[in-house]
């Protein structure tokens, strides 16, 4: 007699969405601890038999992509993240801490675009603009503030599914701003809003209808304390594009990043300028990371990072002080405390610069956060400059890595850099030897083995460390 097998009790992650077949106290998936829970018993897969289709297949170069056509959003820094702008049918998770400024970005994107000449006039249609956390009066305060206050913008405060599908119906706007996803939910299936079956089903049916009328929809979603979006992650895998707004809450600089992009790059920045005012796009930032003095101050050296493929002018800061601790203090903001440790270490042993008996706390200007490894080079110009109470030169930049035996290493886009200091009128730079080879690694001409001019600047090549700080702190 055949004994009937019992089917085995799925489990579920309520952060992320993992399932398992045994309970385990920790997800595969996102390492959250306690958060597996059993969601039912697995049930076998049906055969599923062919049927009709919405369109006949066709061969793809006679797809016609007029429709899709990117459209401007009125942002320059936002269009330049996302590859030129929205597209429609497209759906856009826009994440972020709370309070860096979300709502008030996507509230003017959904104002230029309802304003009249903000789209085709032939092809202008409303903007809906759904908020779940907030009354529409708190919106429309906001609005007036900003000036994102125009007729075709339609405000709604929804928190059922079904509302907002039925606003969709009514207004059919051609943008739809949903703020937050993870305060709408549906009846239609278990769960409070937020958790993972809500997300999905809300984000499931969003994107059917973005996808079905051509509908540009844009989602904000909710970070965790790690800065990951928050739901499970199935929903990054449904959406086209997916954003991150970050920046530091006590400066009015912001940045957006693209790190899924269906229809553009992802390596490029947008920089905006948050104010009382509203928001407005910074197509030149590098100003913000400098520090205009008449004077050159030890303990400071300005470099160029790539943030993407945009450079960045930017200024590291060193103190070095004498410590009245028995374990002297290391301290920094806005750098990897990992490369600063290291950066101390390759000076104290390798250019026999000691700071074991004093505190060293080092930042950068503007609230910018610099993790490229070709900020080391500055950052150790700037401690050793702060150590001996010798300044660098104003009008010099430093760029490149330093390794663990002292060596200075070549950086990637170093002639893109040199471009961008050019520009602002730096007149010196240090960089690795073999930065500015040709394309086929022969040198570019110069007069000197050991200073070459590029876009007008003369540029030093170093091997090492200790001659990185010799002709650094020799340079007129």
């Amino acid at each position: 007699m055949s004994r009937a097998k019992t089917a085995k009790a799925s489990y579920r992650c309520t952060e992320c969405g993992w399932q398992t077949s045994k309970w385990v106290g920790r997800c595969g998936e996102c390492q959250t601890w306690g958060t597996v829970a059993e969601a039912g018993t697995a049930t076998p897969a049906r055969v599923v038999t062919a049927g009709p289709v919405s369109a006949p297949a066709r061969p793809i170069g006679q797809v016609d992509v007029r429709s899709a056509t990117m459209r401007a959003t009125g942002l320059d820094e936002l269009d330049r993240v996302l590859g030129g702008g929205m597209v429609p049918g497209a759906v856009l998770l826009l994440a972020g801490e709370p309070g860096i400024g979300k709502s008030t970005l996507l509230l003017e994107v959904a104002a230029l675009a309802s304003a009249p000449g903000g789209q085709d006039a032939a092809e202008r249609s409303p903007v809906l603009y759904v908020t779940g956390e907030e009354s529409a009066e708190q919106v429309r305060l906001r609005a007036d503030r900003v000036g994102a206050i125009t007729d075709d913008l339609y405000l709604a405060a929804e928190t059922e599914l079904s509302a907002v599908l039925g606003h969709i119906d009514a207004v059919e706007p051609s943008l739809v701003v949903v703020d937050s996803i993870q305060t709408i939910g549906t009846s239609e299936v278990d769960g409070a809003p937020g958790g993972v079956t809500q997300i999905r089903e809300v984000a499931a049916n969003l994107i059917r209808v973005a996808k079905e009328r051509g509908v540009t929809v844009v989602l904000v979603g909710h970070v965790t304390k790690e800065g990951a979006i928050a739901g499970p992650r199935l929903l990054e895998h449904l959406v086209d594009v997916v954003l991150y707004f970050e920046g530091d809450r006590h400066s009015r600089l912001r940045m957006i990043r693209a790190v899924k992009n269906r229809y553009g790059p992802t390596d490029e920045l947008g920089c905006f300028d948050l104010s009382e005012v509203g928001i407005v796009g910074l197509p030149d930032p590098s100003g913000l990371f400098l520090t205009r003095r008449e004077e050159p101050v030890p303990g400071t050296c300005v470099t160029v990072t790539l943030e993407g493929r945009r450079p960045l002018v930017a200024e590291v800061q060193a103190l070095v002080a004498k410590s009245h601790l028995p374990a002297p203090r290391r301290a920094s903001s806005g750098l990897d405390t990992s490369r600063v440790a290291m950066v101390l270490a390759v000076l104290a042993q390798r250019c026999k610069i000691s700071m074991h008996e004093k505190d060293v706390y080092v930042s950068t200007v503007g609230g910018v956060r610099l993790s490229e490894t070709s900020v080391d080079l500055a950052l150790a110009l700037a401690v050793a400059g702060s150590t001996v109470e010798q300044s660098l030169s104003g009008s010099l930049i430093a760029v490149g890595e330093v390794g663990l035996a002292g060596e200075v290493r070549v950086v990637p886009g170093v002639q893109r850099r040199l471009g961008e200091a050019a520009r602002l009128g730096f007149k010196h730079a240090v960089v690795p030897r073999g930065s500015l080879e040709l394309g086929d690694g022969s040198p570019l001409k110069r007069a000197d083995p050991q200073l070459m001019s590029y876009e007008g600047m003369k540029v030093m090549e170093v091997d090492s460390l200790t001659q990185a700080l010799q002709v650094a702190f020799t340079a007129p």
